[in-house]
């Protein structure tokens, strides 16, 4: 019997009250009026880390795009705008057993150790606790900035990373090697030499998404998605910072994936890219990619999985650990999706509350 990859929602929709109310949303900002100093401080020193996090294939979330005037969601221009409904889909999938990390910004890092401290106080464990935790630096690209492509150090920096006792650090690098704004590609080019070799120094994992770009007919910049191009921005950025030894890349997914798997012999995680706000295409993509070669180790993934249109990002989140961790099918990653959505619903509120 041949298995059916067919997606139906039906009349199911995702709400992010029933998980998520309002008022512990706001318990983070009493912690915050009354100092979480000390909080920060205790979920720094306390949290229990995972064991071997490298030796495995990865599911990270990432959860970093507001932070450079990101926000759109389909046709939404401002869904990650609301800091509500985005922390709360995060921590959807967070919960997730087989979900490894998350890759972030100090702000959203901070609202999580602080209600991780709080839920702490009626469980045993903590949701962050076996969690990889990923620093996001680079932020001041700011899209549809004249100097976009200029991408300096306005998130976390290195010390920061190593105070907060977080476990590797992730940078951006988007090449326009066609307009006058190149330039500013090569600019960021010598940032990002600087943070590797300093990570280097620290012997922390780093992190890099090479990613070569256009300029559309509406004036914004695309990835080009093919697999030259690709490759090509490979080979720039496993040369920077005086060694590749700690070296991890976020690259896209494209057709001949193989050739991406033979470009480099570090480490590679696949990014989600846009919302579609159907999470078929994306199970179907990280499929194919762990096929192209032993190097391809997960993914490192945001809006595909935390925006999957009215679905619920635990259940795709599911799904895509099936395909990641497990190598199942699509049609089989599916199943578990449609099985698992509305599940743990009340993981916060059973404890918080």
């Amino acid at each position: 019997m041949v298995e059916s990859e067919d997606y139906n929602l039906g009349s199911y929709k995702f709400k992010i009250e029933a998980f998520f109310p309002k008022k512990l949303f706001f318990k983070i900002t009493k912690a915050k009026i009354n100092n979480a100093n000390p909080i920060l401080k205790e979920e720094c020193k306390n949290r229990i880390k995972k064991e071997k996090p490298w030796n495995s294939n990865l599911v990270i979330i990432a959860a970093d795009h507001p932070a450079r005037n990101v926000t759109i969601v389909g046709n939404n221009e401002t869904a990650m705008a609301n800091r509500y409904e985005y922390l709360g889909r995060i921590l959807r999938i967070l919960i997730h057993e087989r979900i490894d990390g998350i890759m972030t910004t100090p702000d959203i890092m901070d609202d999580l150790l602080i209600l991780n401290n709080i839920f702490k106080k009626n469980s045993e464990k903590g949701f962050m606790d076996n969690k990889i935790l990923l620093g996001c630096m680079n932020r001041g690209g700011l899209s549809g900035s004249p100097y976009e492509m200029y991408d300096p150090v306005t998130a976390y920096n290195v010390q920061d990373i190593l105070n907060a006792g977080l476990d590797g650090a992730k940078i951006m690098i988007r090449f326009d090697l066609e307009t006058k704004m190149a330039k500013y590609s090569q600019k960021t080019l010598e940032i990002c030499a600087e943070i590797i070799r300093k990570c280097n120094t620290h012997n922390l994992p780093i992190f890099i998404e090479p990613l070569p770009v256009y300029i559309d007919d509406n004036g914004l910049y695309k990835v080009k998605k093919n697999v030259s191009e690709i490759i090509k921005v490979v080979g720039i950025v496993t040369a920077l910072g005086g060694s590749s030894l700690n070296l991890w890349l976020k690259l896209p997914y494209v057709d001949n994936y193989e050739h991406v798997a033979l470009s480099t012999s570090n480490p590679i995680l696949m990014l989600g890219g846009e919302s579609i706000g159907n999470p078929i295409n994306i199970l179907k993509s990280f499929k194919k990619g762990m096929s192209a070669g032993i190097n391809i180790r997960g993914c490192l993934a945001g809006r595909n999985i935390l925006y999957p249109g009215e679905d619920d990002p635990f259940a795709v989140a599911s799904a895509v650990s099936k395909i990641i961790h497990e190598q199942k099918t699509v049609a089989e990653a599916l199943s578990v999706l449609n099985n698992r959505r509305g599940k743990e619903i009340d993981f916060l509120t059973s404890k918080i509350i």
